[in-house]
């Protein structure tokens, strides 16, 4: 049976349409003659969406009775029994009632999909998986309802649902969205305009990269190697050298020129020892990158430009930013060069810029880290040159210049012997010098074509000339591992002195200097290990790179830092000279895991302090508010025990109400003291459980006049996750500092409503109100704003309500109230359903963008 299709319509935030969206295409779809029915769709008592199903079938929904209460999902049976060909749900990312068939909807979609039945569905960008810490961050609200990103991405078509912050926020306005109660409350808290951006933003590049998945996919499938010019992505090629900077602020610049433009940054190392390239001014370049909006790569590849029209090709670029080389004119004898070469070699679908810059031609200087090997190919040249050039020599002396003289001849050997040294070294030159001599004694001294020398003068002379020839090759050779030794102690020196610097600056970034050491090093992965003592296991401090390496001996590298901890490299075997350098690193990554272990202590310490500091201020500002109660307490006591006055019946029952009145307040006080000394000091370990509203709420109220308060709790209201006595002490609060500021005869309004997947809270009063500035500071330990009345505490309430809050979960604002006055809304997650077995779906792949 072949699998139905998926369509998704994505909104970019609630609101925007998707509903609506979906029900128009099941209308064309009827229209066209396919068998379409509607599987489960919400209208959310929106008149336009509930006019769109007027003309659709619909499958009567299941009836599913859960605490006391009964709820409707949708039937996936009778959908399966009916079996249309297509399939209209909603809600993909909507937990079902417990007892339902699936714990998730999109679950019951999978099941649609498996029968063959094509499913359009909806969802909105907050509630895929890998978003929801995204999502919190800017919203403060964690989305308790979500779907995971796979099953998304594997729909056939996704349809991006979008609209302008501003023209939601009117419809929202209009009573489109919400009903007329709930819009003020929407528009000052989710419905923000940066909120509303900030996830139209999340929509749009969540889509874009799904769209890049699939055309590479679908390039990769094809075999299609040449570049699709869909989006600009220019490749900028850094060598590390000093133009890397001018080179990225161009690429920039022409990645802003097109709509989308990308700019990735690549550096090519090759894979035989150190990068060649400074470290201090590659991670300059790096830094420089990433602000512009960029992303820097390492690649590891001795044939430079191959590698790096790989990489262009392999991300689909469409141009490339090389600068001009910095070689001098006479090392183009060795060949044309990167730059020459990628832009002979890239094809008609790369475009190639070749920048100019001030280090063009002045050289390369000193390798920064080659070390004292030479490459490949100048060891084959040298042998080339030692071992082929003397066979040509000879060639073209006997053959076209026959006459020169044997001293003449001797010093062409020569030339050839000092080139062989200057290319491939001491081996190659003396090869040659010693090929030479059997040449110069063969052809050139007579008797000629016979291994003997009849002149005791050409003897002299062809001995002279190989220990000169062996002399010159051994000077030159010797000169060029200093130079080499001298480079290789220049890129030690800079390692070193990055290091020093970042001791210095106090960097504490573990991953980024094992990074540091994987790319330095040309290696798979980098790990710090540790362990407690010889006999406990290692464990990963921190690790770099694919698969790092669970034990020093598992590991290609390993460089001991003291008893219990190692470095652990994966990627090949380094040479004995390399370290010393890696020695440094691992020393390095021991000092930083230290500091940051020392800087969580420090944290520890200073939350200890700030906790004493607290307490201090606790007793120094409480003082005069504790013996306030206690002397009104004490002073009732007293009258009632004096022997002197007879007290009336009415005067006993009015100082015995004072003292509970003060005992009341003490204990209120006391309360909230401890409270705030509990949230200082992070003692608060709140015990989460699924709660009803209107068990707790009622409970909070009991210090405050009955008359005082209206209640307006649903009892439909979904059951959310919060600790009980964490939340009434909360709610108390809130409500005590409420009819504290609320005028004579008017009532606070406690009501609450479900939005999306939390419940709101509103404690709302006719006071004075605050203005917009204050209503951060109400939440501060020890402010009362204005002037508040005698005895009217510390101004530890609403300090001790948002703590509490925010412990469960939840948060706590304030807001002004329409007419006048404050209302503070209180925002709790609604607690999930017990999980349920997920049922083991074959999953395909199909994947199709619109």
């Amino acid at each position: 049976m072949r699998r139905g299709t998926f369509r998704i319509y994505l909104g970019a935030a609630p609101g925007v349409g998707k509903t609506y969206a979906m029900l128009s295409e099941g209308h064309r779809r009827v229209e066209r003659g396919t068998d379409t029915v509607v599987a489960f769709v919400e209208h959310h008592g929106r008149p336009r969406t509930e006019v769109m199903l007027h003309g659709l079938e619909e499958i009567p929904r299941a009836q599913l009775h859960y605490r006391g209460g009964v709820w409707t999902e949708m039937d996936v049976d009778a959908v399966l029994a009916r079996r249309p060909a297509v399939a209209l749900v909603d809600e993909l990312a909507h937990t079902n009632v417990p007892g339902s068939r699936n714990a998730k909807r999109w679950q019951d979609v999978e099941e649609l999909l498996q029968a063959g039945i094509d499913v359009v569905s909806t969802v909105n960008i907050q509630h895929l998986e890998s978003l929801g810490d995204v999502v919190e961050a800017i919203t403060g609200v964690r989305q308790q309802e979500t779907v995971p990103d796979e099953v998304v991405r594997r729909a056939d078509q996704i349809e991006l649902v979008d609209m302008s912050p501003q023209a939601l926020r009117r419809r929202m306005a209009h009573g489109n969205i919400y009903k007329p109660d709930k819009v003020d409350a929407a528009l000052s808290n989710y419905f923000r305009p940066g909120n509303l951006t900030a996830l139209r933003e999340l929509a749009l590049l969540w889509v874009a990269d799904r769209v890049d998945e699939y055309l590479q996919e679908y390039r990769g499938e094809h075999n299609i190697r040449s570049t699709w010019q869909a989006r600009e992505r220019i490749v900028v090629g850094l060598t590390g050298g000093p133009e890397g900077r001018q080179l990225i602020r161009r690429a920039a610049r022409l990645a802003e020129k097109g709509a989308g433009g990308e700019v990735l940054a690549v550096y090519i190392a090759r894979s035989d020892g150190l990068t060649s390239a400074s470290p201090k001014e590659l991670a300059v370049q790096r830094t420089l990158v990433e602000d512009l909006g960029g992303t820097f790569h390492h690649v590891i590849g001795d044939d430079i430009p191959d590698a790096l029209l790989e990489f262009a090709r392999g991300v689909n670029a469409t141009q490339i930013v090389l600068g001009v080389s910095r070689r001098r004119p006479w090392q183009y004898v060795f060949g044309p060069g990167v730059s020459a070469t990628v832009a002979r070699e890239s094809g008609p679908d790369l475009d190639v810029h070749i920048v100019t810059h001030d280090a063009a031609a002045k050289g390369r200087g000193l390798p920064a880290a080659r070390g004292a090997r030479l490459g490949r190919s100048r060891i084959i040249w040298g042998w080339l040159v030692g071992i082929a050039g003397p066979v040509l020599l000879t060639v073209l002396l006997r053959n076209v210049v026959p006459d020169l003289g044997l001293t003449n001849d001797m010093l062409l050997f020569l030339t050839l012997t000092v080139a062989a040294a200057l290319l491939g070294g001491l081996l190659p030159a003396l090869a040659s010098a010693a090929f030479g001599s059997l040449l110069l004694n063969y052809f050139f001294t007579p008797p000629l074509h016979l291994w003997t020398i009849a002149d005791p003068k050409n003897i002299v002379a062809i001995a002279v000339f190989f220990a000169v020839a062996v002399s010159v090759a051994s000077v030159v050779d010797l000169a060029a591992r200093r130079t080499h030794q001298a480079a290789r102690l220049r890129a030690e020196a800079e390692i070193l002195s990055f290091l020093a610097g970042s001791v210095l600056r106090g960097e504490t970034a573990l991953p980024a200097l094992l990074e540091r050491v994987r790319e330095t090093f040309a290696m798979e992965s980098v790990a710090l290990l540790e362990r407690d003592n010889e006999v406990e296991p290692w464990t990963l401090a921190a690790g770099t790179g694919p698969a790092p390496a669970a034990r020093p001996e598992d590991a290609d590298v390993d460089m001991p830092i003291g008893e219990n901890m190692a470095l652990a490299l994966t990627g090949r075997v380094l040479p004995a000279e390399d370290r010393r350098v890696l020695g440094a690193f691992a020393a390095q990554a021991a000092v930083v895991l230290d500091r940051q272990r020392l800087v969580g202590q420090a944290e520890e310490a200073q939350r200890l302090a700030e906790g004493n500091r607290i307490r201090t201020a606790l007793l120094a500002a409480v003082s005069h508010d504790l013996r306030t109660p206690l002397a009104g307490i004490k002073a009732s006591v007293t009258s009632l025990r004096a022997d002197d006055v007879e007290w009336s019946e009415e005067d006993r029952a009015d100082l015995l109400e004072g003292i509970e009145e003060g005992a009341d307040r003490l204990d209120a006080l006391v309360g909230n003291l401890l409270d705030m000394s509990r949230l200082q000091t992070g003692t608060v370990t709140p015990l989460i459980r699924e709660t009803d509203l209107d068990e707790v709420v009622p409970m909070a109220l009991a210090g405050v006049p009955d008359d005082s308060v209206e209640l307006d709790i649903p009892e439909t209201l979904p059951m959310v996750a919060v600790d009980r006595g964490l939340l009434e002490r909360a709610v108390a609060n809130i409500v005590e500092n409420a009819v504290k500021y609320s005028p004579d005869g008017q009532r606070v309004l406690v009501s609450a409503s479900a939005l999306a997947a939390r419940v709101e809270l509103r404690v709302v009063d006719r006071g004075p109100g605050i203005p917009d500035e204050a209503k951060i500071r109400v939440f501060e330990p020890f402010q009362r704003y204005g002037d508040a009345p005698a005895g009217a505490g510390v101004g530890l309430g609403l300090a001790v309500a948002r703590g509490f809050t925010e412990a469960v979960g939840g948060t706590l604002t304030a807001e002004d109230t329409p007419g006048g006055g404050l209302t503070m809304v209180l925002t709790l997650p609604i607690a999930e359903p017990a999980p349920r077995p997920v049922p083991d779906f074959s999953w395909s792949s199909a994947s199709a963008p619109t």
